[in-house]
């Protein structure tokens, strides 16, 4: 069975790299440990309206400099930022992250988790992260969007993260791929294998990057 329904729409990979999304730069200093953890790109983005927005191009331009630990840091302040909005409840909600591991800690389950991506893949970094390395209040909604930014243009083809949230979880439920006890958050190893192998496969049949697919079950979730 096909991941995606035939009325999603499949995005074109501008398209994907174009998603922008708004931000309040003075929420999200607040709550960071240091100035320093502040990605300066993203006083680079532009405007529209009230708020600057970020691109997931612009966070993957972070990513290509997580090999220090100030770009990992920064690599995790724009995955968060880029995946939240403007909302105070949900930045403070994130900014946990910050407030219950030391700078440290922090540096050092990054740094660990990247390796594993590297050098065995998206699974193996997904299990990392959801075990040894995990950080307290990041969920696998949002360090599968670390992992996706870190991974997904580098990596060989069948090693690139994809992202994975409620959201989604919802499409691949309505699309029937999986069954009415998917869960929307909390997924283990296996699921998130099982979702990457469904993506890959419809991306691979498609003639497109699994972001692509990704985006379009990402649409398809929100209609539904």
């Amino acid at each position: 069975m096909p991941v995606l329904p035939d009325d999603a729409c499949l995005p074109d990979r501008e398209a994907v790299l174009g998603q922008a999304i708004p931000f309040d730069r003075a929420r999200w200093t607040s709550q960071l440990p240091d100035s320093t953890w502040w990605p300066a790109t993203l006083d680079e983005c532009p405007r529209t309206g009230r708020w600057p927005q970020v691109d997931r191009r612009t966070v993957f331009e972070l990513a290509r400099r997580a090999d220090t630990a100030e770009g990992r840091r920064h690599l995790l302040v724009a995955a968060l930022v880029w995946g939240n909005g403007t909302k105070v409840r949900s930045v403070r909600r994130s900014a946990r992250v910050f407030r219950h591991s030391t700078r440290a800690d922090l540096d050092a389950r990054l740094y660990e988790a990247l390796v594993v991506l590297r050098e065995h893949g998206a699974v193996a970094a997904y299990r990392a992260l959801n075990n040894d390395q995990h950080i307290p209040y990041l969920g696998p909604a949002f360090f599968t969007k670390v992992l996706y930014f870190a991974g997904h243009e580098g990596a060989a083809a069948h090693h690139r993260p994809v992202i994975l949230d409620s959201v989604v979880s919802r499409a691949l439920r309505a699309a029937g791929v999986v069954g009415a006890d998917w869960p929307d958050n909390g997924w283990t190893t296996a699921q998130y294998d099982r979702y990457l192998a469904m993506v890959h496969e419809s991306a691979r049949a498609r003639g497109v990057l699994p972001d692509q697919v990704e985006s379009a079950l990402f649409s398809y979730g929100k209609r539904v």
